[in-house]
């Protein structure tokens, strides 16, 4: 595979990990006692932000009532952001102890206002808060789970069991597929009018990358890819994927068959795309990416970020 980075956007190293602090038995107490520490508080799979002149996100402090009536299960160690310890914080149902000018959002409309940094560090938190949800009890055994490891393993309660859980991720690829001077998008009928899309599918077990990508662009549009060749990674917590993207060639002679996961898939010349032929993904997506990146190999230009 060879690498043809463009920089994805949340791929920057926003977040200092530092995993040994993880093993420190009193790390919570450190983070409350270390001033400036900061405190990102979530309730399921939503955040605590403020609104004003800008979107960001509501940190509390270690003095916060909401932070010194915490029970350390409720905290998560995420590292340092710019360079000051952060903290998860889960928020428990009923919780009322909030700053007035702030409330609980979704990530995914966000992710176009807040700073990129927070909005990367939102990405880490909603993935962790997830697979928290998801492990509470004991998949071996039923039992209850704890946290250790500062909120980063999850273990089984029973004396019996003592099955240890870490957060996993589950890997896609995402191809853009083109003969040279077309691209193949496909559109999903619940998109917004006029929307397409690169090519995605999830990793099955035994399957490499490249096979994945061959499969899925077979499955979806009966279209034979070849040579696929790695682009980027980006994190995509929508719940827990982790989108490999790659870029691939095949004939456009074929014909496109669609297996009825995709209600479209056409090839789309680089004019097309310049003049608004289709509703392109987001910019802050790998999709956008893998496409601006094909167009100005193409027809080296930029493709204009309002397309």
């Amino acid at each position: 595979m060879t690498a043809d980075h463009d920089g994805n956007p949340f791929s920057g190293a926003w977040l200092e990990r530092r995993a040994q602090e993880r093993e420190q038995a009193d790390w919570a107490d450190r983070a409350l006692a270390e001033t400036g520490t900061l405190f990102l508080v979530a309730s399921g799979a939503r955040h605590l932000v403020r609104r004003g002149s800008a979107t960001t996100i509501a940190f509390l402090d270690a003095a916060h009532p909401l932070v010194r009536s915490a029970d350390p299960t409720q905290l998560l160690l995420l590292g340092w952001f710019e360079g000051v310890r952060c903290v998860l914080l889960e928020a428990l149902p009923g919780s009322r102890e909030f700053p007035d000018d702030a409330r609980f959002e979704e990530l995914r409309p966000l992710l176009t206002e807040l700073p990129e940094p927070q909005a990367a560090l939102l990405i880490c938190a909603r993935a962790l808060q997830i697979w928290r949800g998801r492990h509470r009890h004991c998949g071996t055994c039923g039992a209850p789970t704890a946290p250790r490891q500062a909120g980063h393993c999850l273990r089984c309660t029973s004396s019996s069991c003592g099955a240890e859980y870490f957060p996993r991720l589950d890997p896609a690829v995402i191809v853009l597929v083109s003969d040279g001077d077309h691209a193949l998008l496909g559109r999903q009928s619940a998109w917004p009018p006029g929307r397409y899309s690169t090519l995605a599918g999830f990793v099955e077990p035994g399957e490499t990358l490249e096979d994945t990508v061959i499969r899925e662009v077979r499955e979806e549009t009966g279209v034979h890819a070849r040579a696929p060749r790695y682009f980027a990674s980006q994190p995509w917590p929508f719940p827990a994927s982790l989108m490999l993207g790659f870029h691939a060639t095949a004939e456009r002679g074929e014909p496109l068959q669609l297996d009825g996961e995709l209600e479209d898939a056409r090839w789309f010349s680089a004019a097309e795309l310049a003049g608004n032929g289709a509703l392109l993904p987001p910019h802050y997506t790998i999709a956008r990416r893998l496409i601006d990146a094909w167009y100005r190999r193409t027809t080296g230009q930029p493709l204009a970020p309002c397309t």
